[in-house]
C-alpha cells in the first residue's frame, strides 16, 4: 500500500484526479448493478449496504469531476491578478482538494446511511398498531429528508462543475478568435487544438448535465417508478454513466 501510494504521489495532478476519477466510476457502476439486480429479484432490505456503497462513489464522483473543471478552468484563466492566487497553487493543492472530495462524500454518506437504517427499522415496526400513526410519519419525514440530502450534495458540485466548464469554454473560443484574428501558417496546429478541445467539453458538458438530469429525477422519482420502466429508466442511467466515464478519459 505504501510503494502505491508513493506511485499515486509521482502523478500529474491531472493523472491523480483522472485515476481517482475511473476507480470512483468503476466502483460506482458496479455497486448499482448489484443493488438493483438484488433488489428487484430478491426484493428485501438485506441489500442496502450496495445501495450505501453506490450513493458514495456517486457523491465522490460528482465531487471529482467538479475538480477536474475547476483545476482546467483556473490553469486556462489568464488572470494575472494576485486576488486570483489560486492559479498559481492549484498544482500542489490537487491532493489536498482530492482528499477534501473523500471527507465531504464520507460525511454526506453518514448521513444517509443513518437514514436508510432508520427507514429500515420503521419499516420492520409497521405491523405494531399503536405505533403506527408515528410510524408512518416519520417514514414521511425520513423520506422527505433523504430525498433533500442526496438533492443537495449533488447539486453544488453539478452547479461548481457547471461553473467551472462555461467559464472554461468562453476562455478557449475567446483565445481561439484572437488566433484566427492574427492567423498564421505556424497557429494551424493551434486552431486545431483549441477547436477539438471545445468540441470535447461540450460533448463532455452535454453527457455530464444528461446524466445529472437523469440521476436527479431518479431520486425524486417523479416519472417512473420500479414498474414497466424500471429496467428501462436504469438502462439509461447505465448508459449514460459509461458515456460519461469514456468522455472525462
Amino acid at each position: 500500500l505504501g510503494t502505491e501510494w508513493v506511485s499515486f504521489q509521482r502523478l500529474s495532478p491531472v493523472e491523480m484526479i483522472l485515476t481517482s476519477l475511473g476507480v470512483c466510476c468503476f466502483c460506482q457502476l458496479w455497486s448499482s448493478m448489484l443493488y438493483n439486480f438484488c433488489s428487484h429479484f430478491h426484493p428485501s432490505y438485506e441489500f442496502w449496504y450496495f445501495r450505501i456503497v453506490w450513493e458514495f462513489t456517486n457523491i465522490l464522483s460528482f465531487w471529482l469531476t467538479s475538480l477536474l473543471a475547476v483545476f482546467y478552468c483556473v490553469k486556462v484563466s489568464s488572470f494575472s491578478h494576485p486576488t486570483f492566487w489560486l492559479k498559481w497553487r492549484i498544482v500542489r493543492l490537487v491532493p489536498r482538494l482530492l482528499l477534501g472530495s473523500l471527507l465531504i462524500s464520507c460525511v454526506s454518506i453518514i448521513f444517509a446511511a443513518v437514514g436508510h437504517y432508520s427507514k429500515i427499522q420503521l419499516i420492520s415496526k409497521r405491523h405494531f398498531p399503536r405505533n403506527s400513526t408515528t410510524t408512518e410519519r416519520l417514514e414521511i419525514f425520513l423520506w422527505d429528508f433523504s430525498m433533500c440530502q442526496q438533492v443537495v450534495v449533488l447539486i453544488i458540485p453539478f452547479l461548481l462543475f457547471l461553473a467551472s466548464t462555461v467559464l472554461l469554454m468562453a476562455l478557449l473560443f475567446q483565445h481561439l478568435r484572437q488566433m484566427k484574428d492574427h492567423h498564421t501558417s505556424h497557429s494551424n496546429s493551434s486552431l486545431e487544438a483549441h477547436s477539438t478541445a471545445l468540441r470535447s467539453l461540450a460533448i463532455f458538458l452535454i453527457f455530464f448535465t444528461s446524466y445529472s438530469l437523469t440521476l436527479l429525477i431518479s431520486i425524486w422519482g417523479v416519472l417512473f417508478n420500479k414498474g414497466s420502466w424500471f429496467w428501462a429508466w436504469e438502462a439509461i442511467i447505465y448508459a449514460l454513466v459509461s458515456i460519461h466515464l469514456t468522455s472525462r478519459i
